[in-house]
């Protein structure tokens, strides 16, 4: 009962964010719609309780995470704007295999999505068995693999380990 009520909660997150109608006959529709998803679901493993967010640690640690995410957006969209415009130095753009220190599979997800929300590198690959990320940057840092991890995915992973930890 317990996992079709966490899954239920997920599912009628998700449709108010796409629907975003707040209108009575939205929320009693989604709110169904969300049970048959749940109960269809309930059988294929565990679920995340959504209400574990609310964990005083947990809302602090995902409220540095996201400061640390918006700050690193920001910057890398100041830094390459005025690449642009002044067009010094030259962009140089290529391929960076970086090591990653997360093992499961929402951790690998949140610091792909999440690192590739800065402008500056987009997630192209995972290798799991050699633990590392491959990304696409707009300016290649060192060739040093933990000069790399600290500039492109290590804040991030850093946050994401403590969210782990609570």
């Amino acid at each position: 009962m317990r996992r079709v009520a966490a899954l239920w909660c997920w599912t009628f997150l998700v449709w108010v964010l796409l629907t975003w109608t707040l209108t009575a006959e939205q929320l009693a529709f989604g709110a169904g719609l969300s049970l048959l998803i749940a109960i269809a679901l309930a059988p294929v493993g565990a679920v995340s309780r959504p209400w574990q967010l609310l964990h005083p640690k947990r809302l602090a640690g995902m409220a540095r995470l996201a400061a640390v995410v918006v700050v690193s957006v920001v910057k890398a969209n100041v830094v390459l704007a005025w690449r642009i415009w002044h067009r010094k130095p030259p962009i140089q753009t290529g391929m960076v295999i970086v090591p990653t220190r997360l093992r499961s599979d929402g951790g690998l997800a949140a610091v792909g999505l999440l690192s590739s929300l800065v402008v500056d590198n987009q997630i192209v690959d995972v290798n799991r068995k050699r633990h590392e990320l491959l990304y696409h940057a707009v300016v290649v840092p060192d060739r040093d693999p933990e000069a790399a991890y600290g500039a492109i995915n290590g804040p991030i992973e850093r946050h994401l380990h403590i969210l782990e930890d609570t």
